[in-house]
């Protein structure tokens, strides 16, 4: 039984997370720039149309609100999950 090197996943992880936030902020630059220059919505409600997990999407608005430059992102209300706002910067 011969040793073999396994690839790193961390790049690979890397690379995901980074397509995964390209995908989300272009989808809400989207949707904010056509729904008059800003959006309201709960991460529960969009998982589907940009596929990913409601609590992925909570952890990259994080990021977002934070680097994001063409969008400005903001925690607006929490009920029974977080509302987000987005408006095109």
């Amino acid at each position: 039984m011969s040793a073999t090197t396994q690839p790193s996943t961390e790049r690979a992880d890397a690379e995901s997370t980074d397509s995964k936030e390209e995908r989300l902020r272009s989808y809400l630059r989207e949707k904010a720039t056509n729904d008059g220059g800003e959006l309201y919505f709960k991460s529960k409600f969009i998982a589907d149309e940009v596929d990913l997990s409601p609590k992925e999407i909570g952890a990259l608005m994080v990021k977002l609100k934070d680097s994001a430059t063409d969008i400005e992102v903001e925690k607006w209300s929490y009920t029974s999950a977080t509302t987000w706002r987005v408006e095109a910067a």
